[in-house]
């Protein structure tokens, strides 16, 4: 079915609305048994045109600031909640019309705000950081020495609980129940004597819930133990583990140069279109296509941008590449659209969908007047 996308115009992202529904069933299992409701965080992936498709399996949608807010109310219409490092106070109004959660990220952004939300029946919550590492990626790790999202135990204040409903943390990045469990354990050491008083607990995103060597079971069971112990509504927001392996980034090959290694340049560019693929960094995978020296032809595929660094990867092919050839790179539906960039004045890739009948709908493309409107 895949190779039917080497027909579209390149670049593209096409999302599998067959691996995506997949995925859907899989978190609709386990929101049921575990007892728990699951928001898509749109930081990870914002095709809104999939989003009726997405509440049908959902409760909601969970946002950085009022613009992914607008979107989710707007597009899926269920359950809006917001978390912001920092309220922007022109946008304030706004959000406190169609949020019907508030994570606020410090006792002082609490305070300036808590009257214009409380008075529009907003269920309000605290982010906490539990100062309890799961990872090695410091970047995306919220709980890195000097981090500057959520309220350590030293900082929190009791004494300014009073309309506080939930306790918010997000801790994890990619990560298996295992990495959960243990972050619950330093939770519940360091804020359990507050987790009784409240109505809900969010336990945030990076669970890889849809990965094929997650455990489900033990994510099912930590959460039930923990609504059991406290009584309080769990929520979980996953961004990947919702379009996880469901999406492709078609492109073509504009030139096959040579320094060294045979370097294949592409219509898609990593600084552009996955960026990903620097700031982990990250090597997506490309179908029908090898680790370097595993296959006979071997090529650095990189973008067609001045940056030096615009460098996707080495695989390698049965076969030589040459100009014309259409390639298609994997799991390319979250952290994708949504941090694309035309630098260089790189146009943006079309966005098109794979029905789960085979067919591709070409869903948006973009041109000189979407690179224009972004800079004056």
């Amino acid at each position: 079915m895949k190779d039917r996308l080497l027909s579209l115009p390149t670049p593209c992202y096409v999302v599998d609305e067959g691996k995506l529904k997949e995925n859907l069933k899989i978190l609709k299992d386990v929101k049921e048994q575990a007892g728990c409701k699951i928001l898509l965080a749109q930081k990870a992936f914002s095709m809104f045109s999939l989003y009726p498709l997405i509440g049908q399996y959902l409760d909601g949608t969970t946002a950085s600031g009022l613009f992914e807010a607008r979107l989710g109310h707007e597009h899926m219409g269920k359950e809006t909640h917001v978390f912001a490092a920092a309220y922007d106070p022109r946008d304030f109004d706004d959000i406190v019309k169609i949020c019907g959660h508030i994570v606020f990220n410090s006792f002082s952004q609490w305070e300036k705000y808590k009257d214009a939300a409380l008075s529009c029946g907003v269920s309000c919550g605290i982010r906490i950081n539990p100062e309890h590492s799961t990872q090695d990626h410091a970047i995306y790790d919220p709980c890195a020495p000097g981090s500057r999202l959520g309220v350590t135990r030293a900082a929190f204040r009791e004494d300014l609980l009073s309309g506080i409903e939930g306790l918010h943390f997000h801790t994890l990045c990619e990560q298996n129940s295992d990495a959960l469990i243990e972050t619950l354990s330093a939770v519940e050491e360091k804020f359990g004597e507050f987790l009784g008083r409240m109505k809900w607990v969010n336990f945030g995103g990076g669970h890889h819930i849809t990965r094929e060597d997650y455990d489900r079971d033990a994510l099912i069971c930590a959460v039930r133990r923990f609504k059991e112990k406290y009584g309080v509504q769990v929520y979980l927001e996953p961004g990947e583990a919702v379009a996880l392996n469901a999406g492709y980034l078609v492109t073509a090959v504009l030139d096959v140069v040579h320094n060294g290694i045979d370097i294949a340049l592409l219509d898609a560019s990593a600084a552009c279109h996955m960026p990903d693929v620097i700031e982990m960094p990250y090597r997506p995978p490309l179908y029908k296509s090898g680790k370097a020296g595993e296959k006979a032809h071997t090529y650095r595929l990189a973008g067609a941008t001045c940056l030096a660094g615009d460098i996707i990867g080495d695989y390698s092919f049965d076969s030589p590449l040459s100009e014309g050839d259409r390639l298609i790179f994997e799991d390319m539906a979250i952290y994708s659209m949504v941090k694309n960039n035309t630098f260089n004045g790189m146009c943006l890739p079309s966005i098109a969908v794979l029905r789960e009948n085979g067919e591709t709908e070409l869903v948006k493309s973009f041109g000189y007047e979407d690179f224009k409107m972004r800079l004056s």
